[in-house]
């Protein structure tokens, strides 16, 4: 199975998954910044097929990624129940338009994969994403640096061990152990499950989560 069939699938796996959420738990805060559960739905819409341009036009407008990022995922969400983002996803997901068509299939899984993260450790529901994609999305994030999500810097000198799935990485450090989709959300710098992880590197990655928030918030 190609990458772009490995993401399709996931895509209707978490729209099934998403499905059964409540209008509570959509409209509760993500651990996305700013970004309520239904907003972050949004953001999957526009990722898969905002227009190059439309969203360059917004990069000009707010003069900061973050910012135009945040303002097309509300624009997307704000008129749009939920059923009708799950039947946009749906769609999109399976025939990309726009920056979803150029953006590699592997960083659209790993976005996939955290955002939904984001949604169920939020309302506190626990993840139930097949193994060799969890171990797919590690793999992803540890081997180079990417400019949206800090996991590898935030790896740099630890030894990651996924107790759940078996993956690890680095074989000298101070370890680092959780479950695969707790290291995920960790590693993209969201601190919620930060409490689960164990192991004498923990506190170091803890740290690291904590100055970068600091430095963005300043």
């Amino acid at each position: 199975m190609g990458s772009r069939d490995v993401l399709r699938a996931n895509d209707e796996r978490f729209a099934d998954v998403a499905a059964g959420l409540t209008p509570d738990e959509w409209a509760a805060p993500s651990l996305c910044t700013e970004w309520s559960n239904r907003e972050v739905l949004g953001h999957l819409v526009v990722g898969c097929s905002h227009p190059v341009g439309t969203f360059l036009g917004a990069l000009v407008l707010h003069r900061n990624f973050d910012c135009a990022n945040t303002a097309t995922a509300q624009e997307a969400a704000r008129d749009r129940s939920v059923e009708a983002l799950l039947t946009d996803f749906r769609a999109v997901s399976a025939r990309p338009e726009g920056v979803g068509r150029y953006f590699p299939a592997r960083l659209l899984l790993g976005d996939h994969i955290t955002h939904e993260l984001d949604i169920l450790f939020a309302v506190g529901r626990e993840p139930d994403i097949p193994p060799h994609l969890l171990n797919a999305v590690l793999d992803t994030q540890v081997a180079f640096p990417n400019p949206f999500v800090p996991a590898y810097r935030n790896s740099q000198g630890l030894r990651l061990v996924a107790a759940d799935t078996g993956w690890c990485h680095g074989n000298v450090g101070p370890t680092v152990e959780g479950t695969a989709a707790e290291l995920i959300s960790v590693l993209g710098n969201r601190p919620k499950v930060l409490p689960r992880l164990r192991g004498a590197g923990a506190e170091i990655l803890a740290d690291r989560l904590l100055s970068r928030q600091t430095r963005t918030a300043g």
